[in-house]
């Protein structure tokens, strides 16, 4: 019996599950001039914030050599782009016209490189940066925000009094398994009340989306990697609360769709576990750290920059304008008749002839 069919079956099954119970990139909400195309490319976790920043319009370092993303209008940027990472899990239950890449090499990643990008270019205006993650707190906010979320709840005993106040997710939720009484489950209502909230803020004040600056929401939710370490993977609480995250995404994704007129970028990252755990600490994010080659290990300069192209045609263009202009002052010199062209020589020749 020839076992080679059998074996490339398997190995193809296999393949495609991995693909589709690994990690996820999913692409929820995107307006018609960021096309994403259909198929199971590969993106590597490090290069996820290039791919945040080519779809908001700007420049990378290096090249994203990725067909998932085509090429996008020249004359239309999203107005705000969100990016939720959740930890925990390798992939949720989210509609099916939705587009979804596998996620290699899933390291820790940041959108700060964005966020600088955004406060550059539009100092002038007042964009909306508010990035949430996991840290000793729980959860803290951090950048620039506008006004409007200052008083969102961000700690966790903050989220605790939020979840005890009318109008909360506890009211209009189905919790079926999960303790309003746990640690790990408060920690994961108190993540699903900051993505009601900041979807509340933005519906409630829809001018911050009229604006010129793009808008960006950096969200990483760890409440989903703690039930499933509190109670694994197979519990009840683990699948009552992937079913409410997974309900609450899409709900927050066609929010922030609908208050930027159908001009945003909603994506969220299922990772089941980080390679490497990212240290964050509070600080501004106009701060930023100046490394030549963060992704070299032997710290080396990069061979260019973005601005080399700009700066090497004014260094050139400047060289050959001054060679012209010596060369065209020299000639004149060379050729200059002292009895006519110089005035020295008519001034002094004049004052000759009085004397």
């Amino acid at each position: 019996m020839d076992f080679w069919p059998v074996f490339v079956a398997v190995a193809a099954f296999a393949s495609s599950l991995s693909g589709v119970l690994g990690d996820q990139l999913t692409v929820l909400r995107s307006p018609q001039y960021v096309t994403f195309r259909e198929g199971q490319w590969p993106l590597a976790g490090e290069k996820v914030p290039d791919l945040v920043a080519l779809t908001m319009g700007f420049s990378v370092q290096e090249d994203l050599d990725w067909p998932g993303l085509a090429a996008g209008s020249l004359f239309q940027r999203p107005r705000a782009t969100a990016l939720i990472a959740v930890r925990g899990v390798g992939t949720l239950d989210l509609p099916s016209n939705t587009s979804s890449y596998p996620l290699e090499n899933p390291v820790p990643f940041t959108l700060d490189s964005v966020a600088n990008t955004i406060h550059t270019l539009f100092a002038e205006s007042t964009p909306v940066v508010l990035q949430l993650a996991p840290s000793e707190e729980r959860l803290y906010m951090m950048g620039m925000a506008n006004t409007v979320f200052e008083d969102l709840p961000v700690t966790l005993q903050q989220i605790r009094t939020r979840l005890s106040q009318e109008g909360s997710v506890l009211h209009s939720l189905p919790l079926h398994s999960l303790s309003r009484n746990s640690e790990a489950d408060l920690l994961f209502l108190s993540e699903v009340q900051v993505l009601h909230d900041i979807s509340a803020l933005l519906q409630r004040h829809k001018h911050l989306a009229k604006d010129q600056a793009p808008d960006l929401f950096s969200l990483e939710l760890a409440g989903l990697e703690e039930i499933a370490r509190r109670y694994g993977n197979d519990s009840p609480q683990f699948q009552d609360a992937t079913k409410i995250l997974a309900s609450v995404l899409q709900k927050f994704a066609d929010d922030v769709y609908s208050v930027y007129g159908n001009n945003a970028v909603v994506e969220v990252v299922t990772v089941k576990t980080f390679e490497a755990p990212l240290t964050r600490k509070s600080r501004s994010i106009l701060e930023s750290k100046q490394i030549s080659n963060p992704g070299s290990p032997y710290n080396l300069a990069y061979k260019y920059n973005f601005e080399y192209a700009v700066i090497f045609n004014i260094v050139l263009w400047l060289m050959i304008l001054l060679a012209l202009a010596v060369v065209v002052i020299a000639y004149n010199l060379w050729n200059m008749d002292p009895g006519y062209d110089s005035i020295i020589y008519r001034m002094t020749n004049q004052k000759i002839r009085m004397d």
